[in-house]
């Protein structure tokens, strides 16, 4: 099970951090990636971290966003800084047993969605 948390409302270059507590599995065995789903948008790739610390980005977040884990606390974080409006969007974390994918359909345990809202 994955729950995320953090969302809200925030003007455009501000900061939000989310978090996404996870229960049920290894968590030290997953990688974990954060999409976000914008309204008449399809889900899209935002970040991933893999079980050791690998991590990718997609190229509209790079250099804006951080992931990270702490295998300790079962949570995977993402730091999002000069956030745009753009970045508008239900944002999701999932797991999967293997490495990182940029593809939502490969991910087969979603937490249930943060709503992040950028104001211009």
């Amino acid at each position: 099970q994955l729950q995320a948390c953090g969302g809200g409302l925030v003007q455009a270059g501000g900061s939000l951090r989310l978090s996404c507590a996870a229960s049920g599995f290894t968590f030290d065995d997953y990688a974990i990636g954060w999409f976000r789903q914008a309204p008449g948008k399809e889900r899209e790739f935002v970040s991933g971290i893999s079980w050791s610390g690998s991590t990718a980005y997609a190229d509209s977040v790079k250099g804006r966003f951080t992931i990270s884990r702490d295998n300790a606390k079962n949570t995977a974080y993402l730091q999002m800084n000069n956030l745009k409006p753009e970045d508008t969007a239900v944002y999701y974390c999932a797991a999967r047993r293997v490495g990182i994918s940029y593809y939502a359909s490969d991910f087969g345990s979603w937490g249930q969605g943060t709503l992040v809202t950028v104001s211009s």
